[in-house]
């Protein structure tokens, strides 16, 4: 490895002696990695232990280094570790994964329940678990390690409710509370449409995108947050109808835009503060972007005719993938 030409931060951890230094770099790997570098360098200046943080070394070999390091404020606020719950990689990701299943299920199964008691109306008792079940799932992203392993395991558990809608909008295994809380109207082949776009747009987004990226963050919040809301909000505040599609509101449209948007922010802030990404006006602006453009997209009849399940995270994706 180069570390010439390679962008990298680093954590340094001096030990020993005055004048040469033993020192232990760690690596943030954008692809979930964290890489080890020990390294003996010499200080350039004997004065630098007297300033607050340490600007230029020269390594003792003959590769040439240069290390710079950000003010305090600028810092990540938490030092993640590779791994969060076990030193193995592996075995960590799979505790994150029992530990995301347990949660995800517990609130799927806390929605059957209130739909078998008919607690909230069925169609808003289908929207409380389209905002929900994505926007907790991906809280527990960091739970999972920097290796390979980790948006593969993370992404077995809406994978898992692909089958799901696949068995039961197929007929072949009857589950009444599971149809009552996701469908429409009751009706079992409606979760081989919207929910089967849902899980199948969450599991995507775990594999391709994870954690490092503003697009799977854009393209879960307003699928989660923006359209969930919209419905919520268009159905009791939406008397006044867009135009060209009287199905649509304009209360609908923009608490659509501004709960997938806020609900960017967070999640971007959330990621930022354990190191993933970092946060700034640029991604903000691109946030609110996509969530405009989303909405629009949303309001217009095609929408209505495909499904919004399937056009709301395709346009996500797509305009994410020019802004970001």
């Amino acid at each position: 490895m180069s570390l010439t030409h390679t962008p990298i931060t680093l954590t340094m951890i001096c030990r020993s002696s005055t004048t040469t230094l033993t020192c232990c770099f760690q690596r943030f790997d954008p692809l979930h990695r964290f890489t080890h570098i020990s390294i003996p360098i010499s200080l350039t200046k004997p004065s630098s232990f007297s300033t607050p943080f340490l600007t230029l070394f020269k390594p003792c070999s003959s590769s040439s280094l240069t290390l710079t390091t950000q003010p305090p404020q600028a810092r990540r606020k938490f030092a993640v570790p590779a791994t969060m719950l076990h030193q193995n990689p592996l075995v960590s990701d799979i505790c994150a994964l029992a530990v995301s299943g347990a949660i995800a299920f517990s609130f799927l199964r806390l929605f059957e329940e209130t739909a078998k008691r008919s607690l909230f109306d069925q169609k808003l008792n289908r929207k409380l678990v389209h905002v929900s079940i994505g926007l907790i799932f991906m809280l527990c992203w960091p739970l999972y390690s920097s290796d390979g392993w980790g948006p593969i395991l993370a992404s077995l558990i809406p994978g898992i409710n692909i089958i799901r809608m696949l068995v039961i909008g197929l007929g072949i295994y009857k589950d009444e509370a599971t149809v009552k809380s996701m469908s429409r109207f009751g009706d079992y082949r409606e979760l081989l449409k919207g929910p089967l776009y849902y899980a199948a747009t969450i599991t995507l987004a775990s594999v391709i995108y994870w954690r490092t990226s503003p697009i799977s963050i854009a393209a879960i919040c307003n699928l989660c947050a923006g359209d969930g809301l919209a419905d919520i909000v268009g159905r009791r505040f939406g008397d006044k109808k867009i135009p060209y599609n009287r199905n649509k509101s304009y209360a609908g449209s923009i608490a659509m835009a501004a709960a997938g948007f806020l609900t960017s922010v967070g999640y971007m802030s959330y990621f930022s503060w354990f190191g993933y990404m970092e946060g700034s006006l640029k991604l903000v602006l691109g946030f609110l972007t996509v969530s405009v453009v989303t909405a629009l997209v949303e309001s217009l009849p095609i929408s209505t005719e495909l499904d919004d399940n399937l056009t709301v995270p395709l346009t996500s994706i797509l305009v994410g993938s020019v802004i970001f």
